[in-house]
């Protein structure tokens, strides 16, 4: 008889758990088989990512292999490109060899998160710093040390002013502890380490509401939160959305431009693509499910996770997208999964929330229990570490995280890079009208294609005004003469309408000026511009 194959697609804490479940109701039966499919084979302990950027815990500490969650699990480490629920099928991108990898199914479980989406957004794409997984951390984190590195030894005090300014887009969970660990960081790098005062570095955070936590905590611990991050530096800018990003600024919804080199943005998110293009009843960009985690006219597809839109059974409306919920979830979707094959009734999803918790670092935290009680402070912080330590699965994990706190207590700070905020090859840019894209005296970097918008090219000669002498479009480049001559910028350039454009690194460029037809393009290029 051939098996039956359970396919979950999302390597979070609801894939990630539901494969456990399922594993742990299996047992050692070999008419089912599991697989899970995900980017990566690791599943992110969230709450402790933004630990990561003071560096109060290992770098992978805070992750746990999914295949030692679920051993007997077939993991692939591919992108969803297609699912096809008529025929049953889940179609997969290529791995060393080109062609795409189809698998058939029985029980199909969609626990994709929301991804990042800057498309209402421009410039956050280019230039700003998510946040929602390790790689992100791990990017931020030695973004921060080199800014500092560079604040500590430029001449130039406007670029320290971008240098040690620090801005952060959100105000729920996730931006108010980036916020928390940034703020503590950079402070105590700059005094310890780079001889800056921290006096000098300003940390800012923008929210859309009329205080941080608006939507997630009570008001008496969210106004304790931000009181305490005002006390240690914090800005607070409310009532605001960020607008856009260039290179030197973030642009506030007002037109205020606050000059920065760190844009951090815990918003937005969106459903995911894959998710939006199933054939199934979507509400609000997520997969309506009922109480057994299965999907609205389906016997053989479930969804749960922040993907998913399930009832909440002891409150009105919906089961918020936490990892408390994800998990309880996976454990019911995997038993509904072996009741639906063995043909027995099938369970409804009951839990009610255990509390909320954020930690606001220096050992401070809120925590609001079983909708009754609120702590806050040094024993808030106590209760959020012991909570989580006792989440952590494996006790050599446990082992590993608690010395690592330990070690926090007596240790400094360790500043190594990791080499995760090297500078790609392809530079995308976002410039806003009146803003200077190169400066006369500049050493140009590479060569630059405008791909929309205008610019205008500056003369600037000693005692006079600079002076408009031509103006350049879509499709039109910059940079070239430098480029070629190895020289510094004769003339400024400065964005005349909103402007995007790619660059070129001339470390990528250099090699390919051997070729001979490669050289002769580039000097009819500079022909054509000195025109």
């Amino acid at each position: 008889m051939a098996k039956k194959r359970i396919i979950i697609l999302g390597g979070g804490f609801a894939g990630a758990n539901t494969a456990l479940q399922l594993e742990r109701k299996l047992r050692r039966r070999d008419d089912v088989e599991v697989v899970l499919v995900s980017k990566e084979n690791y599943m992110v302990f969230q709450p402790m990512l933004p630990e990561v950027i003071s560096g109060n815990i290992g770098i992978l500490d805070t992750v746990i292999p999914i295949r030692r969650m679920a051993p007997r699990t077939q993991l692939y480490l591919r992108s969803v490109e297609h699912v096809d629920v008529k025929k049953q099928q889940v179609t997969l991108s290529p791995g060393f060899d080109s062609a795409a990898t189809v698998l058939e199914y029985d029980h199909l479980v969609v626990t994709l998160g929301n991804v990042a989406d800057f498309r209402q957004m421009p410039g956050l794409h280019d230039h700003a710093f998510p946040f929602k997984n390790l790689v992100h951390a791990l990017r931020l984190r030695d973004h921060l040390i080199r800014v500092l590195s560079e604040a500590a030894i430029t001449t130039d005090p406007n670029l320290r002013q971008q240098l040690l300014t620090f801005v952060i887009g959100g105000g729920g969970f996730s931006g108010v502890e980036v916020c928390a660990e940034l703020n503590d960081f950079v402070r105590d790098c700059a005094r310890r380490y780079f001889a800056i005062d921290p006096d000098e570095i300003r940390v800012v955070l923008v929210h859309d509401g009329e205080r941080i936590l608006n939507r997630e905590m009570p008001e008496k611990l969210a106004l304790y939160a931000q009181e305490l991050l005002k006390k240690r530096g914090v800005e607070f800018i409310f009532k605001m959305r960020l607008q856009t990003a260039t290179p030197e600024f973030a642009l506030l919804a007002d037109g205020e431009r606050i000059p920065t080199r760190t844009l951090v943005s815990s918003v937005p998110s969106s459903p995911n693509p894959v998710v939006l293009r199933l054939a199934v009843p979507l509400n609000r960009g997520r997969i309506q499910s009922d109480l057994k985690m299965q999907v609205e006219g389906f016997d053989n597809l479930w969804a749960l996770g922040d993907c998913a839109l399930i009832p909440n059974p002891q409150e009105d409306g919906f089961c918020p997208p936490t990892a408390q919920f994800a998990v309880r979830q996976a454990k019911t979707c995997a038993q509904n999964i072996v009741a639906a094959i063995d043909g027995l009734p099938q369970t409804d999803f009951t839990f009610s929330e255990l509390g909320k918790m954020a930690s606001l670092g220096h050992r401070r935290a809120i925590i609001r229990m079983f909708d009754a009680i609120n702590l806050h402070g040094f024993l808030a912080w106590l209760v959020w570490r012991m909570a989580y330590w006792v989440k952590l699965p494996g006790f050599d994990r446990k082992i590993k995280v608690g010395m690592s706190w330990l070690m926090d207590i007596f240790c400094g700070r360790e500043l190594v890079q990791t080499g995760m905020d090297k500078p790609t090859s392809l530079i995308e840019a976002h410039y806003e009208a009146g803003e200077m894209v190169v400066r006369r005296g500049d050493s140009r970097t590479g060569v630059s294609i405008i791909l929309a918008g205008s610019a205008e090219i500056l003369s600037e000669k000693e005692g006079t005004d600079p002076q408009v002498v031509d103006e350049l479009g879509p499709g039109d480049c910059f940079g070239v003469t430098e480029f070629l001559e190895k020289s510094e910028v004769k003339n400024s350039i400065r964005c005349r309408e909103t402007m995007d454009i790619v660059v070129y690194k001339k470390q990528e460029l250099e090699p390919l000026l051997l070729l001979p037809e490669v050289r002769r393009s580039f000097e009819n290029l500079r022909m054509k511009n000195e025109e």
